[in-house]
């Protein structure tokens, strides 16, 4: 993937030390035991922060060493949620995810929907009129900003596309595959209302092409990806991601922040 200048000059001023094994296909993505300048976690959120110029919040499923799936999403967003501006769940983020079943790393945007019905111990869980689920599923209408912006990523780019529920009833779709919009549609509202689903759109990357990258080329391909997908994750947000042409990041960026 090429990536931009734009995209190259949000790096934070350290010196990577990411590495390609810190994606074990096996285990997930290593955060733990490692120096800053190491961890993806740190690396990416101050990169996007001097990108865009405001705060974000990393969120992670997995514990100990190895984390499943890790996502960004906009502090602004999430506070501009009357209902839910305490959870992460209804807003749109850029994520990175390691699926160990299909082999595959994967790095891009995901929207949530969560329960229609939460189960009694996950009440927060419950989908809200605040979410951006709404405005996700208002934009994927045919002849529209967001069917061009999937034919231009799955398409033309080789992104994937996830729909559905994350149990059953779930597709993945990509270039040869790529069905109409109204399709999209009916999938997301046929999710089981008593599973969790969502919808992303990826770029996959299989164990060669990770071991053949060195640990800068990722990073720059991960910034590269959220630079792809901002465009359609932006016409589901309450407020819009916008390049930050100054380059100087919130002071709150620089401090020191454990993860």
């Amino acid at each position: 993937m090429q990536l931009s200048s734009d995209v190259t000059s949000s790096l934070p001023a350290l010196a990577i030390g990411f590495r390609p094994e810190f994606l074990d296909f096996r285990r997930g993505i290593r955060v733990g035991n490692l120096e800053d300048n190491e961890r993806i976690t740190r690396i990416l959120k101050l990169a996007l922060e001097g990108r865009y110029g405001e705060p974000f919040v990393t969120e992670r499923w997995g514990r100990g060493v190895h984390w499943r799936w890790i996502g960004y999403l906009a502090r602004a967003n999430r506070a501009a949620k009357p209902l839910s501006s305490h959870v992460s769940f209804g807003c749109s983020k850029f994520f990175l995810m390691m699926d160990t079943e299909e082999a595959l790393f994967k790095c891009g945007m995901q929207v949530e929907r969560g329960y229609l019905k939460a189960p009694r111990d996950a009440r927060e869980c419950q989908l809200r009129s605040d979410w951006d689920w709404h405005r996700l599923r208002a934009a994927l209408k045919p002849n529209t900003a967001a069917e061009r912006a999937l034919r231009r990523l799955v398409l033309r780019e080789g992104f994937r596309l996830h729909a559905g529920s994350w149990e059953a009833d779930s597709a993945d779709y990509h270039r040869t595959n790529f069905p109409p919009l109204p399709k999209i549609r009916r999938l997301l509202a046929a999710a089981p209302g008593n599973h969790w689903a969502g919808f992303q759109v990826y770029y996959p990357m299989t164990q060669a092409e990770v071991r053949a990258s060195t640990g800068l080329d990722l990073i720059e391909s991960m910034l590269a990806v959220f630079a792809e997908v901002a465009p359609l994750m932006n016409l589901c947000m309450q407020t819009a991601l916008r390049v930050n042409t100054s380059n100087k990041p919130q002071a709150a960026s620089n401090k020191p922040q454990a993860f």
